[in-house]
């Protein structure tokens, strides 16, 4: 990443996929229902004590067999304890959950000529990296005097191009407001020199952003034996908010009309519990 400085770093991973042919439950051996993105920010000299956060959870919960944390792979009682304690850390958690039921089939030939095949992707990273950038510039103009950087480290993951991301982004700042959207990447605070993406076990970072992804993942994924919102109720503490408020910051779940998207009362548990209100 050069020599270029920075006041920010953003470790992002997912839990679900991005696929749209065929969406479950609808269709039978369908892609997830759900896609999920989170983010774990840190101030830059946190960076490196991440390892030490990761290593202290990893001691407490005795998940030392392996060099490398996977949430999904911990009893309840593990990952209940896992996520109250990255809660307790002087961090900000970032997710966004996309319900995929709307979108079964669809294809958007404007995004795809910018984001490739992966539009569906960048475009859930587009809202995370919304709410980050705002977040940073206002949080570094009242502290700092001025725009902070962001470093921003994806978890590598089978099937994605980070460069077409970061590509979909260049187009974004270039084309301005993004098209029937109130919100901005707010670019004052990105630098394309400080976007880059590892494998999941080369950062103590990434690590944590499993927590959250697979967190929440595990509260909407209602159909899974492991479902539960209480690990993503443990991060309460850490997730980012606005005047106070989590939802649509911390915590945003999409498609935006929410009483549209034809959720059980398992699906809107995690949701109300942060906020979101859905009509009787």
């Amino acid at each position: 990443m050069g020599d270029l400085e920075y006041d920010y770093v953003l470790f992002i991973d997912e839990a679900g996929d991005d696929g749209l042919s065929k969406i479950a439950p609808i269709d039978l051996g369908g892609s997830s229902e759900w896609l999920v993105i989170s983010g774990v920010l840190v101030r830059a000299e946190n960076e490196a004590t991440c390892r030490t956060w990761l290593d202290a959870v990893r001691t407490d919960i005795n998940a030392l067999q392996s060099g490398t944390l996977h949430f999904r792979k911990l009893s309840p009682k593990k990952q209940l304890r896992a996520a109250g304690m990255l809660g307790d850390l002087p961090v900000k958690l970032f997710t966004v959950c996309s319900n995929k039921k709307n979108m079964r089939g669809h294809r958007n030939v404007r995004a795809e000529a910018v984001g490739g095949k992966q539009w569906f992707y960048n475009w859930i990273v587009r809202i995370l990296m919304e709410r980050v950038t705002n977040y940073c510039l206002k949080n570094s103009i009242r502290k700092l005097g001025r725009p902070g950087k962001v470093k921003v480290l994806f978890s590598v993951r089978g099937g994605h191009s980070y460069g077409q991301t970061k590509a979909y982004w260049e187009w974004l700042r270039a084309s301005g407001r993004p098209f029937l959207d109130k919100h901005q990447i707010k670019f004052e605070v990105l630098s394309f020199g400080l976007v880059e993406y590892e494998p999941h076990y080369m950062h103590a970072g990434l690590q944590l952003a499993d927590i959250v992804a697979s967190a929440f993942y595990q509260a909407v994924e209602t159909n899974s034996a492991k479902w539960s919102t209480e690990p993503a109720k443990a991060l309460g503490k850490a997730m980012a908010s606005s005047d106070g408020t989590i939802t649509d910051t911390g915590l945003v779940i999409q498609p935006h009309r929410i009483d549209d998207i034809g959720l059980s009362m398992d699906q809107k548990q995690i949701f109300i519990h942060y906020g979101y209100q859905f009509r009787p």
